[in-house]
């Protein structure tokens, strides 16, 4: 009993002590501030792409990947401070520009959609500017057993709300084969803020967006990321190329807008060529021109590289195998 007595009890301290250092690991662990909050700082860049009513692949035209043109494939550039107050909850905050476009004569398939999308003949291009924040969350680190675990290789999910800034130009070409770029959204080329046609509104060139996806965080050193990222864009647009409804009436270009402004979108808002009905070049007013049933949207696949600061992952390691219990508890 002499030899049992103090062991026991010595155990039973062991247990309390490591209790509470546990339990005052774990607070820290969730604080917003104090030892574990972990800041990172990078860049990222990737290829851009747009989808929207011009351009597309086979059919009527399908959805996200399927109908990228990717010869329009557009560069984006970024930067990014994502703060970590805990392993698996991260709160982001990142500017990114890119340029989008989009045009029609792109299409090469040859089934009457697409050769319908071919004729209309349209076209546009945009630089696109981006600010978000974003909740990041590590799945595999809601569920860890020791505060030490730290793989190399970390999937996320991520969702947020940010702001876009968007001004689409379209272009004409005259008969010596010189390109000029207008820009359409003083154009009003479906009739926008025409009160001919009171039910389509002029659409602003900064709205809100829903950026949302996911990537994997990759462990280079104590302080180095790298990571590969999917960046989807739901946006509540369907005028980031300027296309949504239905043509107008040309004559209401000349009603509503100045002479110069109306000849030029007079020709502009339709471009028509004659391939499925040869010796066309204007469609009817009242004629489909864009599917407004879906908004314009555009994504990009990122590579990151972030620097961490605040504690290092060896550090907090090393600290977290000075509070953890015995093996045997």
């Amino acid at each position: 009993m002499k030899s049992t007595i103090p062991n026991l009890v010595g155990k039973t301290l062991l247990v309390v002590l490591c209790t509470f250092l546990y339990t005052k690991s774990f607070s820290q662990h969730l604080m917003f501030g104090g030892d574990k909050l972990k800041i990172e700082a990078g860049l990222n860049f990737g290829p851009t792409f747009f989808l929207g009513d011009l351009g597309g692949h086979a059919g009527y035209g399908t959805k996200f990947i399927k109908d990228v043109n990717l010869p329009l494939t557009k560069l984006m550039k970024g930067a990014f401070v994502s703060v970590y107050p805990n392993d698996w909850l991260g709160i982001r905050v990142a500017g990114q520009y890119t340029y989008v476009e989009g045009r029609d004569d792109i299409i090469n398939t040859k089934g009457v959609n697409e050769l319908w999308r071919k004729q209309r003949n349209l076209d546009f291009k945009s630089n696109m500017w981006e600010a978000y924040t974003a909740v990041e969350i590590y799945p595999t680190m809601l569920f860890k057993k020791y505060d030490d675990y730290d793989p190399l290789i970390k999937p996320y999910v991520f969702l947020g709300v940010g702001v876009f800034h968007f001004d689409p130009m379209g272009s004409l070409t005259d008969a010596n084969g010189n390109t000029t770029w207008y820009k359409l959204q003083p154009l009003h080329t479906e009739g926008e803020g025409f009160p001919q046609y009171p039910d389509r509104k002029p659409y602003k060139l900064t709205q809100v967006n829903i950026p949302l996806g996911g990537g994997l965080k990759i462990r280079l050193s104590d302080r180095v990321n790298t990571g590969l990222e999917l960046l989807y864009r739901k946006t509540f647009t369907d005028y980031i190329d300027d296309v949504s409804t239905k043509y107008i009436d040309p004559n209401y270009f000349y009603t509503n807008l100045s002479p110069a402004d109306a000849a030029i979108a007079a020709k502009i808002a339709d471009k028509t060529v004659g391939i499925v009905t040869p010796g066309v070049n204007r469609y009817p007013p009242g004629t489909q021109r864009g599917n407004s049933n879906n908004m314009d949207a555009y994504f990009s696949f990122l590579v990151k590289l972030g620097v961490r600061f605040g504690y290092s992952s060896s550090e907090e390691r090393r600290s977290a195998r000075q509070t953890r219990c015995p093996h045997f508890y």
